[in-house]
């Protein structure tokens, strides 16, 4: 089987980093075509010898983009298209049709006002549903978001949860890298510090952790990420007088100075995510993977599970009072220092996230996808 898969940029995000670590997993010959901003995860996916094309699209409106796609889709000769975030489901979904071939889309962002962090607005809502239609599947990232999905009138049938994943071996917890890190960053061995991760937009309300930490005298904060937010993050920092203590990292692993994700997790002692709204929260799996106790507002990748998979995860219920937060945090210290790490054993949801156990259930849906392909895409090729 050979699939392409389009994606409307490759700059450093969850989705973009997603489909880099789930194409190393599938028993599948991939070639990816990013419509837009071949960046790092384009580097990154040309080193482990995917092939990469850059589609040139110039901007929502390059209807041309569509007949350019479909002639790399016919010359490729691919059994199966497979879309994701917004732009390329809709163009490429388009473009799959055009060249006969099959195509499913895998939905990443959509939340219950937002789509990518933009908010939801009638045209956009009716264009999705409108090309949804000309695949054989849409792929929905969490439970949480198929039943988005479903509220939208996607019929149900067309509906599958194939969770995003993670590889659990890589972020198991190391004394050694622990201490590198914090001497990287400046952090002594003995302090309590604070983690997050994410892009840094309003939404994230990274600024709750910053005010939170500026509550304990002896907390340190570590972010890792980069997005519009960084200089107020930094002006805030700076006007409560915990500058010193506050390290915003950029994006992880970008450059050979910065520590990788798994060495971030490694030196901290608490992961917090304060988001106003998740479609999955893989940030915090991998933190769950590296033993750390997990404070979060919404995580449908905890909160869509059975009780007790998550037991080192805490649902905060306000977490836009930073009192309230501080608290949780200073439980969290009091636990660390009662057992000695404060680091817990990986629970069950890590080996439900396993990015394994996800490129099989994609594989299944891929087999599906091709097997109910209608006959007229047939006729096209």
């Amino acid at each position: 089987m050979r699939a392409l898969h389009v994606i409307t940029g490759l700059g450093v995000g969850g989705a973009e980093q997603q489909l880099r670590l789930m194409l190393r997993h599938l028993p599948v010959r991939c070639d990816v075509v990013t419509l837009t901003n071949p960046g790092a995860v384009a580097e990154g996916l040309r080193a482990d010898g995917v092939r990469v094309h850059h589609l040139g699209m110039r901007g929502n409106r390059d209807l041309a983009a569509v007949p350019r796609l479909a002639r790399l889709i016919r010359r490729g000769a691919y059994d199966l298209v497979h879309t994701h975030l917004y732009r390329a489901c809709v163009y490429g979904r388009i473009a799959a049709r055009l060249a006969g071939t099959p195509v499913l889309s895998t939905e990443h962002s959509l939340g219950r006002a937002e789509i990518e962090g933009r908010p939801l607005t009638r045209g956009t809502r009716e264009l999705y549903l409108r090309t949804e239609r000309l695949g054989a599947a849409t792929v929905a990232v969490s439970d949480t978001v198929a039943g988005r999905l479903r509220d939208w009138g996607v019929p149900a049938a067309r509906i599958h949860t194939v969770p995003n994943g993670i590889d659990p071996a890589s972020f198991r917890h190391d004394e050694g890298r622990r201490r590198s890190t914090r001497a990287l960053l400046g952090i002594p061995g003995d302090a309590f510090v604070v983690g997050g991760v994410g892009r840094l937009v309003p939404g994230k309300r990274f600024d709750l952790l910053i005010r939170a930490v500026a509550a304990l005298p002896d907390a340190w904060l570590v972010l890792a990420g980069e997005g519009p937010e960084a200089t107020s993050l930094r002006a805030l920092a700076a006007r409560l007088g915990v500058t010193g203590r506050v390290r915003l990292l950029g994006e992880c692993g970008s450059t050979d100075a910065a520590p990788g994700m798994p060495a971030v997790l490694s030196s901290v002692d608490v992961f917090v995510s304060a988001s106003r709204e998740e479609t999955f929260g893989l940030a915090a799996v991998e933190a769950l993977a590296a033993g750390l106790p997990v404070l979060y507002a919404v995580c449908p990748a905890v909160e869509d599970l059975p009780s007790g998979h998550a037991p080192g995860a805490c649902r905060v219920a306000s977490p836009s009072d930073t009192p309230h937060l501080a608290a949780a945090l200073t439980s969290a210290l009091t636990h660390r220092m009662e057992s000695g790490t404060g680091r817990l054993p990986p629970p069950p949801a890590v080996d439900h996230y396993d990015i394994r156990r996800s490129s099989r259930r994609l594989m299944d849906v891929y087999a599906q996808a091709i097997d109910t392909e209608p006959p007229t895409w047939r006729a096209h090729r």
